[in-house]
C-alpha cells in the first residue's frame, strides 16, 4: 500500500518526534492514501513556512501492516468515539497506548463542527452528522519509531498549487 507526506522537504527518514503536538491524532508522523491531500499538507505547510517548494513524499508499506504485533487504533469514520479522541487530543491531552492511530481528517472546514461540538453548541450525534456532509480524507499517524521502520521511502515529489 502507498502512503504520502506533505511537507517542505522530502522526508527520506520519517521521525515521530517531529511532529506538532495538539494534532488530531497527537504527536506523530502524519500520511494519507489519498495523493491529494498530501499535496493539500505540502502547500500548506509551504505557506506557513513561506517555503520556496512543497514536497509530497511516497512511501510503501506492508499490506499486513496492521498484522504486525503494533498497538492499533483504527476508526472507521466519523464517529464519538473518533470526535472526542480529536478533541481530547487538539486539547493537548494525548493518548500514547498506541504505535499506530489511522481515522479521518479533522480539517480546517471540519473543525468549525468540532469546535462548535467542543463548546457544548451541538451533541454529539449533531456534529457527526453535519460532519457527514463532507468528503473525509483518511490519515495514519505513527506514534513509535517501531512503527515508523514500516514505511519505505519511495520517492519525493515537488508539487505545486496549480
Amino acid at each position: 500500500m502507498k502512503l504520502y507526506h506533505g511537507s517542505t522537504v522530502a522526508v527520506r527518514r520519517p521521525n515521530v518526534q517531529k511532529g506538532r503536538k495538539a494534532t488530531d491524532f497527537g504527536k506523530g508522523f502524519y500520511t494519507t492514501t489519498s495523493f491529494e491531500q498530501a499535496r493539500k499538507w505540502a502547500l500548506l505547510k509551504m505557506s506557513r513556512e513561506q517555503s520556496a517548494k512543497a514536497v509530497v513524499s511516497v512511501y510503501e508499506v506492508p499490506d499486513d501492516m496492521l498484522d504486525s504485533g503494533l498497538s492499533v487504533m483504527r476508526f472507521e469514520g466519523a464517529t464519538k468515539e473518533w470526535l472526542d479522541f480529536v478533541v481530547s487530543n487538539r486539547r493537548g491531552v494525548e493518548d500514547d497506548r498506541y504505535a499506530l492511530i489511522m481515522g479521518p481528517v479533522a480539517n480546517d472546514q471540519l473543525y468549525a463542527t468540532i469546535r462548535l461540538y467542543e463548546q457544548g453548541v451541538v451533541t454529539a450525534e449533531a456534529a457527526i452528522e453535519m460532519l457527514r456532509t463532507h468528503r473525509l480524507f483518511d490519515q495514519l499517524s505513527f506514534h513509535t519509531a517501531e512503527a515508523a521502520t514500516l514505511l519505505k521511502f519511495m520517492e519525493a515529489v515537488e508539487v505545486s498549487g496549480e
